[in-house]
Protein backbone atom coordinates (compact mmCIF):
# COMPACT_ATOMS: atom_id res chain seq x y z
CA UNK A 1 0.00 0.00 0.00
CA UNK A 2 2.71 2.46 0.99
CA UNK A 3 5.47 1.63 -1.47
CA UNK A 4 8.04 1.82 1.35
CA UNK A 5 10.65 -0.71 2.42
CA UNK A 6 10.88 -1.84 6.01
CA UNK A 7 13.01 1.18 6.88
CA UNK A 8 10.35 3.60 5.66
CA UNK A 9 12.18 4.43 2.43
CA UNK A 10 9.85 5.30 -0.42
CA UNK A 11 12.40 4.18 -3.00
CA UNK A 12 12.44 7.61 -4.67
CA UNK A 13 15.79 9.26 -5.24
CA UNK A 14 16.46 12.56 -3.43
CA UNK A 15 16.24 15.50 -5.78
CA UNK A 16 13.61 13.98 -8.08
CA UNK A 17 11.22 16.85 -7.38
CA UNK A 18 13.18 20.05 -8.02
CA UNK A 19 12.44 23.49 -6.73
CA UNK A 20 8.71 23.94 -7.14
CA UNK A 21 8.81 27.57 -6.05
CA UNK A 22 11.25 28.51 -8.82
CA UNK A 23 8.34 28.12 -11.23
CA UNK A 24 7.02 31.36 -9.77
CA UNK A 25 10.35 33.16 -9.80
CA UNK A 26 11.31 32.14 -13.33
CA UNK A 27 8.02 33.29 -14.78
CA UNK A 28 8.18 36.73 -13.17
CA UNK A 29 11.86 37.69 -13.12
CA UNK A 30 12.03 39.26 -16.59
CA UNK A 31 9.00 41.55 -16.63
CA UNK A 32 11.04 44.67 -17.43
CA UNK A 33 11.73 43.48 -20.99
CA UNK A 34 8.13 44.32 -21.80
CA UNK A 35 8.98 48.03 -21.88
CA UNK A 36 8.31 50.81 -19.40
CA UNK A 37 4.68 51.57 -20.29
CA UNK A 38 3.67 48.01 -20.98
CA UNK A 39 5.51 46.77 -17.90
CA UNK A 40 3.50 49.15 -15.71
CA UNK A 41 0.20 47.82 -17.02
CA UNK A 42 1.48 44.22 -16.94
CA UNK A 43 2.65 44.58 -13.35
CA UNK A 44 -0.73 45.95 -12.29
CA UNK A 45 -2.61 43.16 -14.11
CA UNK A 46 -0.39 40.32 -12.88
CA UNK A 47 -0.32 41.69 -9.34
CA UNK A 48 -4.14 41.77 -9.30
CA UNK A 49 -4.29 38.19 -10.55
CA UNK A 50 -3.04 36.88 -7.21
CA UNK A 51 -5.63 35.88 -4.61
CA UNK A 52 -4.73 35.77 -0.93
CA UNK A 53 -5.94 34.57 2.46
CA UNK A 54 -4.98 36.20 5.77
CA UNK A 55 -3.99 32.99 7.55
CA UNK A 56 -1.99 34.68 10.32
CA UNK A 57 -4.95 36.72 11.50
CA UNK A 58 -7.31 33.74 11.32
CA UNK A 59 -5.08 31.43 13.38
CA UNK A 60 -3.71 33.97 15.85
CA UNK A 61 -1.08 32.81 18.34
CA UNK A 62 -2.29 29.22 18.81
CA UNK A 63 0.41 27.85 16.52
CA UNK A 64 3.86 26.24 16.68
CA UNK A 65 6.54 28.81 17.52
CA UNK A 66 8.70 30.39 14.88
CA UNK A 67 12.27 29.05 15.00
CA UNK A 68 14.90 31.33 16.51
CA UNK A 69 17.22 32.55 13.72
CA UNK A 70 20.81 31.37 14.00
CA UNK A 71 23.50 34.09 14.35
CA UNK A 72 24.84 33.31 10.87
CA UNK A 73 21.38 33.56 9.31
CA UNK A 74 20.74 36.90 11.03
CA UNK A 75 24.06 38.27 9.84
CA UNK A 76 23.40 37.20 6.29
CA UNK A 77 19.94 38.69 6.35
CA UNK A 78 21.22 42.06 7.56
CA UNK A 79 23.93 42.15 4.90
CA UNK A 80 21.66 41.43 1.93
CA UNK A 81 18.23 42.69 0.86
CA UNK A 82 16.97 39.22 -0.10
CA UNK A 83 15.62 36.92 2.64
CA UNK A 84 18.06 34.19 3.69
CA UNK A 85 16.45 32.60 6.75
CA UNK A 86 14.87 29.14 6.90
CA UNK A 87 11.26 29.06 5.75
CA UNK A 88 8.44 26.50 5.60
CA UNK A 89 5.80 26.72 2.89
CA UNK A 90 2.67 24.60 2.52
CA UNK A 91 2.03 24.06 -1.20
CA UNK A 92 -1.37 22.67 -2.23
CA UNK A 93 -2.66 21.66 -5.63
CA UNK A 94 -6.45 21.86 -5.53
CA UNK A 95 -9.71 21.99 -7.45
CA UNK A 96 -10.95 24.73 -5.15
CA UNK A 97 -11.93 27.43 -7.62
CA UNK A 98 -15.31 27.24 -9.22
CA UNK A 99 -16.00 28.41 -12.76
CA UNK A 100 -16.48 27.14 -16.29
CA UNK A 101 -12.81 26.32 -16.94
CA UNK A 102 -12.22 24.39 -13.74
CA UNK A 103 -15.46 22.45 -14.13
CA UNK A 104 -14.43 21.45 -17.66
CA UNK A 105 -11.14 20.18 -16.23
CA UNK A 106 -12.82 18.25 -13.44
CA UNK A 107 -12.59 20.89 -10.72
CA UNK A 108 -15.09 21.14 -7.93
CA UNK A 109 -17.12 24.13 -6.84
CA UNK A 110 -15.99 26.43 -4.08
CA UNK A 111 -18.20 24.50 -1.67
CA UNK A 112 -16.88 21.09 -2.73
CA UNK A 113 -13.17 21.83 -2.71
CA UNK A 114 -10.46 19.22 -2.31
CA UNK A 115 -6.69 19.36 -2.00
CA UNK A 116 -5.30 16.74 -4.36
CA UNK A 117 -1.63 17.46 -3.65
CA UNK A 118 0.07 18.60 -0.45
CA UNK A 119 3.75 19.36 0.03
CA UNK A 120 5.63 20.93 2.91
CA UNK A 121 8.59 22.77 1.40
CA UNK A 122 11.34 23.42 3.96
CA UNK A 123 14.06 25.77 2.73
CA UNK A 124 17.19 25.77 4.85
CA UNK A 125 18.81 28.90 6.25
CA UNK A 126 20.94 30.38 3.49
CA UNK A 127 18.42 29.18 0.85
CA UNK A 128 20.90 26.71 -0.71
CA UNK A 129 19.24 23.48 0.46
CA UNK A 130 15.66 22.25 0.73
CA UNK A 131 13.53 19.30 1.77
CA UNK A 132 10.14 18.72 0.16
CA UNK A 133 7.81 16.39 2.05
CA UNK A 134 4.70 15.02 0.33
CA UNK A 135 1.72 14.23 2.58
CA UNK A 136 -0.57 11.55 1.08
CA UNK A 137 -4.11 12.91 0.95
CA UNK A 138 -5.49 9.54 2.16
CA UNK A 139 -3.66 9.86 5.49
CA UNK A 140 -5.96 9.58 8.51
CA UNK A 141 -5.32 12.38 11.03
CA UNK A 142 -6.90 14.19 13.93
CA UNK A 143 -8.29 17.30 12.29
CA UNK A 144 -8.26 20.19 14.78
CA UNK A 145 -11.02 22.71 15.34
CA UNK A 146 -10.66 25.38 12.67
CA UNK A 147 -12.10 28.92 12.50
CA UNK A 148 -14.64 29.58 9.76
CA UNK A 149 -15.01 32.77 7.68
CA UNK A 150 -18.70 32.83 8.52
CA UNK A 151 -17.94 32.75 12.24
CA UNK A 152 -17.69 29.89 14.70
CA UNK A 153 -15.42 26.92 14.14
CA UNK A 154 -15.41 23.31 12.99
CA UNK A 155 -15.45 20.44 15.46
CA UNK A 156 -12.37 18.32 16.14
CA UNK A 157 -12.52 15.20 13.96
CA UNK A 158 -10.68 11.98 14.78
CA UNK A 159 -9.59 9.60 12.03
CA UNK A 160 -10.42 12.14 9.31
CA UNK A 161 -8.80 12.09 5.88
CA UNK A 162 -6.06 14.68 5.64
CA UNK A 163 -7.51 16.40 2.57
CA UNK A 164 -10.86 16.91 4.32
CA UNK A 165 -9.31 19.85 6.19
CA UNK A 166 -9.40 21.97 3.04
CA UNK A 167 -12.92 20.82 2.26
CA UNK A 168 -14.37 21.93 5.59
CA UNK A 169 -12.26 24.99 6.36
CA UNK A 170 -10.27 26.07 3.30
CA UNK A 171 -6.62 27.17 3.41
CA UNK A 172 -6.81 28.19 7.07
CA UNK A 173 -7.85 24.71 8.17
CA UNK A 174 -5.34 23.08 5.81
CA UNK A 175 -2.52 25.07 7.41
CA UNK A 176 -3.77 24.42 10.95
CA UNK A 177 -4.07 20.68 10.29
CA UNK A 178 -0.54 20.47 8.87
CA UNK A 179 0.83 22.41 11.84
CA UNK A 180 -1.11 20.16 14.21
CA UNK A 181 0.28 16.89 12.82
CA UNK A 182 3.83 18.19 12.27
CA UNK A 183 4.32 20.79 15.02
CA UNK A 184 6.13 22.79 12.32
CA UNK A 185 5.14 26.43 11.73
CA UNK A 186 4.06 27.16 8.14
CA UNK A 187 5.48 30.58 7.25
CA UNK A 188 3.66 30.74 3.91
CA UNK A 189 0.89 29.11 1.91
CA UNK A 190 0.68 28.65 -1.87
CA UNK A 191 -2.25 27.05 -3.68
CA UNK A 192 -2.26 26.23 -7.40
CA UNK A 193 -5.57 25.59 -9.16
CA UNK A 194 -6.58 23.35 -12.08
CA UNK A 195 -7.11 25.80 -14.93
CA UNK A 196 -4.03 27.87 -14.11
CA UNK A 197 -1.80 24.79 -14.16
CA UNK A 198 -3.19 23.74 -17.55
CA UNK A 199 -2.72 27.28 -18.90
CA UNK A 200 0.89 27.31 -17.69
CA UNK A 201 1.70 24.09 -19.52
CA UNK A 202 0.06 25.42 -22.69
CA UNK A 203 1.89 28.76 -22.40
CA UNK A 204 5.18 26.84 -22.34
CA UNK A 205 4.21 24.91 -25.47
CA UNK A 206 3.47 21.67 -23.62
CA UNK A 207 5.66 19.40 -21.53
CA UNK A 208 7.48 16.15 -22.37
CA UNK A 209 7.31 13.25 -19.90
CA UNK A 210 8.24 9.59 -19.94
CA UNK A 211 6.02 7.03 -18.23
CA UNK A 212 7.25 3.59 -17.21
CA UNK A 213 3.92 1.82 -17.56
CA UNK A 214 0.64 2.07 -19.45
CA UNK A 215 -1.90 4.38 -17.80
CA UNK A 216 -5.58 3.65 -18.26
CA UNK A 217 -7.71 5.75 -15.92
CA UNK A 218 -11.31 6.58 -16.85
CA UNK A 219 -11.69 8.81 -13.78
CA UNK A 220 -8.99 11.25 -14.94
CA UNK A 221 -9.74 10.56 -18.63
CA UNK A 222 -6.10 9.61 -19.17
CA UNK A 223 -5.04 6.80 -21.48
CA UNK A 224 -1.30 6.66 -22.25
CA UNK A 225 0.99 3.89 -23.39
CA UNK A 226 4.33 3.52 -21.64
CA UNK A 227 6.93 5.75 -23.27
CA UNK A 228 7.70 9.39 -23.98
CA UNK A 229 4.85 11.83 -24.65
CA UNK A 230 4.53 15.56 -25.29
CA UNK A 231 1.48 16.66 -23.31
CA UNK A 232 -0.74 19.71 -23.55
CA UNK A 233 -2.15 21.36 -20.44
CA UNK A 234 -5.30 19.26 -20.14
CA UNK A 235 -3.42 15.97 -20.51
CA UNK A 236 -0.63 17.07 -18.15
CA UNK A 237 -3.27 17.92 -15.53
CA UNK A 238 -4.83 14.49 -16.00
CA UNK A 239 -1.41 12.93 -15.42
CA UNK A 240 -0.99 14.90 -12.20
CA UNK A 241 -4.40 13.72 -10.97
CA UNK A 242 -4.43 10.07 -12.09
CA UNK A 243 -4.16 7.30 -9.52
CA UNK A 244 -6.50 4.43 -10.40
CA UNK A 245 -4.72 3.51 -13.61
CA UNK A 246 -1.29 2.92 -12.07
CA UNK A 247 0.20 0.57 -9.49
CA UNK A 248 -2.18 -0.37 -6.69
CA UNK A 249 -4.28 2.77 -7.15
CA UNK A 250 -2.94 4.41 -4.01
CA UNK A 251 -2.07 8.07 -3.62
CA UNK A 252 1.63 7.18 -3.40
CA UNK A 253 1.63 6.14 -7.05
CA UNK A 254 0.20 9.52 -8.00
CA UNK A 255 2.88 11.29 -5.95
CA UNK A 256 5.53 9.57 -8.07
CA UNK A 257 3.88 10.78 -11.29
CA UNK A 258 3.64 14.31 -9.91
CA UNK A 259 7.35 14.28 -9.17
CA UNK A 260 8.06 13.26 -12.76
CA UNK A 261 5.74 15.93 -14.12
CA UNK A 262 7.10 18.77 -11.98
CA UNK A 263 10.65 17.90 -12.99
CA UNK A 264 9.67 17.87 -16.67
CA UNK A 265 7.83 21.19 -16.29
CA UNK A 266 10.82 22.88 -14.72
CA UNK A 267 13.11 21.50 -17.41
CA UNK A 268 10.76 22.93 -20.02
CA UNK A 269 10.89 26.35 -18.33
CA UNK A 270 14.70 26.18 -18.16
CA UNK A 271 14.98 25.29 -21.85
CA UNK A 272 12.59 28.06 -22.95
CA UNK A 273 14.31 31.44 -23.21
CA UNK A 274 11.44 33.55 -21.94
CA UNK A 275 13.46 36.77 -21.99
CA UNK A 276 13.70 36.70 -25.80
CA UNK A 277 9.92 36.52 -26.20
CA UNK A 278 7.97 39.17 -24.26
CA UNK A 279 4.69 37.66 -25.45
CA UNK A 280 5.53 34.20 -24.13
CA UNK A 281 6.98 35.68 -20.93
CA UNK A 282 3.76 37.54 -20.25
CA UNK A 283 1.66 34.48 -21.09
CA UNK A 284 3.62 32.34 -18.63
CA UNK A 285 3.53 35.00 -15.91
CA UNK A 286 -0.20 35.48 -16.44
CA UNK A 287 -0.80 31.73 -16.13
CA UNK A 288 1.27 31.50 -12.95
CA UNK A 289 -0.23 34.47 -11.14
CA UNK A 290 -3.74 33.62 -12.31
CA UNK A 291 -3.47 30.18 -10.74
CA UNK A 292 -2.21 31.27 -7.32
CA UNK A 293 -3.80 31.78 -3.95
CA UNK A 294 -1.24 32.74 -1.31
CA UNK A 295 -1.07 33.96 2.25
CA UNK A 296 -0.90 37.74 2.65
CA UNK A 297 2.88 37.57 2.99
CA UNK A 298 3.25 36.48 -0.66
CA UNK A 299 0.35 38.23 -2.34
CA UNK A 300 2.28 40.63 -4.58
CA UNK A 301 4.69 40.35 -7.49
CA UNK A 302 7.37 42.05 -5.40
CA UNK A 303 7.13 39.43 -2.66
CA UNK A 304 6.97 36.51 -5.08
CA UNK A 305 9.94 37.81 -7.08
CA UNK A 306 11.92 38.30 -3.87
CA UNK A 307 11.21 34.71 -2.90
CA UNK A 308 12.19 33.44 -6.35
CA UNK A 309 15.42 35.47 -6.35
CA UNK A 310 16.33 34.20 -2.88
CA UNK A 311 16.24 30.64 -4.23
CA UNK A 312 18.71 31.19 -7.07
CA UNK A 313 21.46 29.35 -5.16
CA UNK A 314 19.25 26.29 -4.58
CA UNK A 315 20.38 23.46 -6.84
CA UNK A 316 18.71 20.17 -7.71
CA UNK A 317 21.36 18.08 -5.97
CA UNK A 318 20.69 19.98 -2.75
CA UNK A 319 16.93 19.43 -2.90
CA UNK A 320 15.74 16.32 -1.10
CA UNK A 321 12.27 14.90 -1.74
CA UNK A 322 10.56 12.43 0.55
CA UNK A 323 7.07 11.21 1.34
CA UNK A 324 5.89 11.29 4.93
CA UNK A 325 6.45 7.76 6.28
CA UNK A 326 3.10 5.95 6.42
CA UNK A 327 1.68 2.47 6.94
CA UNK A 328 -1.69 0.99 6.06
CA UNK A 329 -4.36 2.11 8.52
CA UNK A 330 -5.54 -0.70 10.82
CA UNK A 331 -9.13 0.52 10.41
CA UNK A 332 -9.16 0.74 6.61
CA UNK A 333 -6.90 -0.96 4.05
CA UNK A 334 -7.53 1.94 1.63
CA UNK A 335 -6.16 4.55 4.03
CA UNK A 336 -2.78 5.19 5.65
CA UNK A 337 -1.57 6.59 8.95
CA UNK A 338 1.74 8.15 9.92
CA UNK A 339 4.47 5.59 10.59
CA UNK A 340 6.00 6.29 13.97
CA UNK A 341 8.53 7.20 15.16
CA UNK A 342 9.81 7.82 11.60
CA UNK A 343 7.23 10.52 10.78
CA UNK A 344 7.87 12.47 13.99
CA UNK A 345 11.62 12.26 13.45
CA UNK A 346 11.21 13.65 9.94
CA UNK A 347 9.17 16.64 11.13
CA UNK A 348 11.59 17.23 14.01
CA UNK A 349 14.43 17.55 11.49
CA UNK A 350 12.59 20.46 9.81
CA UNK A 351 12.07 22.56 12.92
Amino acid sequence: MTGEDENGDTGRRPGRRPKVLKVVGLGLAGLLVLGVGTAGWAYWHLNNNIKSVDINSALGDDRPPRPTPSPSASASASAAPLPTGAVNILVLGSDSRSGKENKALGGGSSTGARSDTAMVVHIDAGRTGATIVSIPRDTLVTRPSCPLKSGGSTAVAYGAMFNSAYSVGGPVCAVKTVESITNVRMDHYIEIDFSGFAKLVNALGGVTVTTDEDIDDDDSHLHLKAGTHHLDGTTALALARTRHGIGDGSDLGRIGLQQTLVKALLEQISSTNLLTSPTKLYSVADAITGSLTTDTGLDSLTELMSLGESLKGLTSDRTKTVTMPVVTAPSNPNRVVAKEPAASELWESLR
